[in-house]
């Protein structure tokens, strides 16, 4: 499907992708007859029993897409953005990708697209999700670790990173824990959670990787990037 042409640029046949979703001007030049038109990105998974708080955390959720571009026809386009790194991944039936939509280039068009949250628990003094969501209604958070999008069925999918990647095996007797700020995505059956490491006054004007923590368990792979920068 993809193809990487050098560490910040990847290249696909469109006709045989069966057609690309790809961030808006990440499009560098195609060849051929190709053409593009505004892709409309599906929304959260309804979250049951949060009523109020989710609307308020609503512009956080949004903010975790960005707009995109489906190409199709006939011809190759070549892809990357802001010279970030690149990364491939397959993706099998069976298996899941959620990446931080900010660090997702593009997916071929047959890969099924969703918003996800990530499940939170607190460690006493006021964290947990709903410290959470009330931090980002007030802007304390980025939206990183909250809401996730998901891909699932056959195709591909290309990571942006700063730094370069790391892949972190997760399956072992301890949790991965990230750096929700550093987190770009997890493949496979790997299940995260956002929590809290200092109560929610404290952490008010911290660091990402003091206050909050995403810790990932199950079996499959954690993409870090080499980095805090935001894409």
């Amino acid at each position: 499907m993809f193809d990487k042409v050098n560490g910040k640029v990847v290249k696909i046949n469109i006709a045989a992708a069966g057609g690309v979703v790809a961030r808006s001007g990440a499009m560098l030049f195609y060849t051929g007859d190709v053409s593009f038109a505004p892709h409309q990105i599906p929304g959260a998974h309804a979250m049951g029993g949060m009523g109020g708080l989710l609307r308020m955390a609503g512009r956080a959720m949004a903010g975790e897409h960005e707009r995109t571009m489906l190409a199709q026809g006939n011809g190759e386009v070549h892809y990357g953005l802001a010279g970030l790194e690149v990364h491939i991944v397959p993706v099998q039936p069976g298996a899941t990708l959620r990446v931080e939509a900010s660090r997702l280039l593009a997916n071929t068009a047959g890969l099924q697209s969703s918003v996800v949250s990530v499940v939170s628990s607190g460690s006493g003094g006021g964290g947990g999700l709903m410290g959470a969501l009330r931090g980002a209604a007030g802007g304390a958070l980025t939206g990183q670790g909250m809401f996730t999008t998901q891909l699932t069925g056959q195709g591909a999918a290309v990571l942006l990173a700063h730094g370069g990647f790391l892949e972190l095996p997760v399956g072992g007797p301890n949790p991965i824990v990230v750096d929700p700020q550093a987190f770009v995505a997890a493949y496979g059956a790997v299940q995260t959670e956002l929590k809290t490491a200092l109560s929610w006054r404290d952490a008010v004007g911290r660091g990402s990787g003091e206050a909050m923590q995403l810790h990932c368990v199950g079996q499959g792979v954690v993409y870090v990037q080499a980095s805090e920068e935001k894409l």
